[in-house]
């Protein structure tokens, strides 16, 4: 396990408490997992996608993933419609161990893109790791 100084949190995404990562990319936002989760998750064998199309709200659980030593929900930072999934992982599920910044879970049409400045910027969300 990595310590936090050790920790890969890119200054061009916003965190939830859950530790799911929000990055607008045009007009859509994608969706992945921190650096943290992914470490302390360990061997990530399994995403969970919900549907494209599907629409969650703020905070809502919308996936899972699956490591060898437990099950982690995924919550959605911002409230939106799924517009695509990584494909990628449904094969490789380990992909997000090697860098959870690259490879996203999810893409979404934001409802509400003001929900995004409510997220953590990087120094915030390491100050909440370190609380």
């Amino acid at each position: 396990m990595k310590e936090l100084n050790e920790l890969n949190l890119p200054a061009n995404v916003r965190y939830t408490e859950d530790h799911e990562w929000a990055k607008i990319v045009g007009s859509t936002v994608r969706i992945g997992v921190s650096d943290y989760a992914q470490d302390q998750l360990g061997d990530i064998v399994f995403v969970e996608f919900p549907e494209v199309g599907d629409s969650f709200e703020q905070g809502e659980e919308f996936g899972s993933l699956e490591s060898v030593k437990a099950v982690s929900e995924l919550y959605l930072p911002l409230s939106g419609e799924i517009v695509a999934i990584n494909e990628d992982l449904a094969d490789s599920p380990e992909l997000i161990n090697e860098d959870p910044y690259v490879n996203w879970i999810v893409e979404i049409k934001p409802a509400d893109k003001s929900e995004f400045e409510e997220l953590m910027n990087a120094e915030q969300y390491m100050d909440m790791l370190e609380g």
